[in-house]
């Protein structure tokens, strides 16, 4: 059942499954809570209370915000943690990673742990090497064409090369939601929003987050010609220790849609290894 939460420029919808733990779902710019449908099953199964949330200008949530950047959502979070009650893990994907990063960093006392899944987190750059990457090159003309023009069909052209050999069961319906979701007023706009957004603000907190951070990228996303590289250069950039990076051979930019039960796993162990920590 969809929930509502008030904050300052809008409404943030989100939905909320199980007992225990808590941990927020926060999905990639183009997207919706459904990303994780597959995923939140397991971790409620496995003892947890999980919120799965619609990003500002996403989903169930409104249109019309001021501002798209990781900063925006870290706060957006942040509010829905409090409103819950936190503390919570907080699991985000691609442009949601960078904000969960800034959240831990500026409110460490509500963030016990970061999932960053293809997460966004650094300041981007592309050398002339990257683009002899069939997949990158392929995977950026789309993404950059789907910003610049505003094109749902653009950003499901762009979807059949993130999603690389293994696609959902229900991969047509799915494709049809997304393209509904980004041709109601707004959403479009909200996407491009997120798009324009340069990562730097979740750059320069990564030094400065206090919990335990998974990364988890997979080996044939377009998003970066050297998708290791760029997880290797995110832990790095954490304080020694607190990061650990996991690789999803075949996965592209949507590991958890794509294996949903090999990124739970991979969750549920990072936080068991943390709940022994502590």
């Amino acid at each position: 059942m969809t929930e509502y939460l008030a904050v300052d420029g809008g409404t943030i919808a989100y939905e909320v499954a199980g007992t225990g733990p808590l941990v927020v779902l926060a999905h990639g710019m183009g997207d919706s809570r459904a990303a994780y449908r597959a995923v939140i099953p397991v971790l409620v199964a496995a003892g947890h209370r999980v919120a799965a949330v619609d990003l500002r200008g996403c989903g169930e949530s409104s249109v019309g915000w001021p501002a798209w950047s990781r900063t925006d959502i870290a706060g957006d979070l942040l509010a829905v943690i409090r409103h819950l009650g936190g503390p919570a893990v907080v699991v985000g994907h691609s442009v949601s990673g960078g904000a969960a990063t800034i959240a831990a960093a500026r409110e460490p006392s509500l963030i016990t742990a970061v999932v960053e899944l293809a997460p966004f987190t650094r300041k981007q750059s592309v050398r002339l090497g990257d683009l002899r990457v069939k997949r990158f090159r392929r995977g950026m003309t789309r993404l950059l064409g789907a910003g610049a023009f505003g094109s749902a069909r653009l950003w499901r052209s762009y979807l059949d090369v993130a999603y690389p050999g293994v696609r959902p069961a229900d991969w047509a319906e799915r494709l049809d939601r997304i393209d509904s979701l980004l041709r109601e007023p707004g959403r479009m706009k909200a996407m491009q929003g997120m798009g324009r957004s340069a990562p730097a603000d979740a750059g320069a907190q990564l030094a400065a987050v206090r919990c335990p951070v998974l990364v988890v990228m997979g080996t044939l996303d377009p998003d970066w010609a050297d998708p290791r590289a760029e997880g290797a250069a995110i832990v790095d950039a954490l304080p020694p220790g607190l990061g650990r990076l996991e690789m999803i051979e075949g996965a592209g930019h949507y590991p958890h849609d794509q294996f949903p039960d090999r990124v739970a796993e991979l969750v549920l162990a990072f936080l068991r290894e943390d709940a022994a920590r502590a």
